[in-house]
């Protein structure tokens, strides 16, 4: 399975809040050939690492598409720059972040641009990222390491905080405090 983190915590002026521009995200992805077959609810997370900037909306989709790792990289780039996003410092606030958690079992360590890795190689510290991902795909495994995603997140730090947020009825899933 293919999996992109999605994430962000300020206004994007053309699709406004961030849950708005995550979902305008995924959006623009399909118009561009890759297939969202699941979703996580959205969830609010303090930064990481913890800071005074605002609390991110986060969540994870799997797609479907032909693109390779490095080809999938390309275009979410290309997505981030679309909806405003603008890489200045390292853990600067942000209007959009994509990131390409896993390709499958592709593993990917780049030098380039951007230093890509897949998968992601700060996925399993990431309850922002292991939360949402547990929800569409429960029996997956970091390829790897081979470990569950439920070991990944028994082992997180216990300085992060993850919660869903409230779906249209204002209903909420499970709160999670590491």
């Amino acid at each position: 399975m293919i999996f992109i983190g999605l994430g962000g915590n300020l206004t994007c002026p053309t699709f406004g809040p961030p849950r708005a521009t995550c979902g305008a995200a995924l959006q623009i992805l399909e118009q561009r050939g890759i297939k969202v077959t699941a979703r996580s609810r959205w969830y609010e997370s303090a930064p990481v690492p913890i800071s005074d900037q605002p609390w991110y909306v986060n969540g994870v989709a799997a797609v479907e598409t032909a693109l390779d790792a490095a080809g999938l990289v390309q275009e979410v780039l290309e997505v981030e720059a679309e909806l405003g996003r603008r890489r200045t410092v390292p853990n600067a606030p942000r209007t959009i972040d994509l990131d390409v958690v896993a390709h499958g079992e592709t593993v990917l360590e780049s030098r380039e641009r951007h230093h890509v890795s897949i998968p992601h190689p700060r996925m399993h510290k990431r309850a922002f990222v292991l939360l949402p991902m547990r929800e569409i795909a429960p029996e997956w495994r970091h390829p790897v390491s081979g470990t569950s995603i439920d070991e990944l997140i028994a082992a997180l730090p216990t300085d992060q905080e993850c919660r869903p947020m409230p779906d249209a009825g204002g209903v909420f899933g499970t709160e999670w405090t590491g």
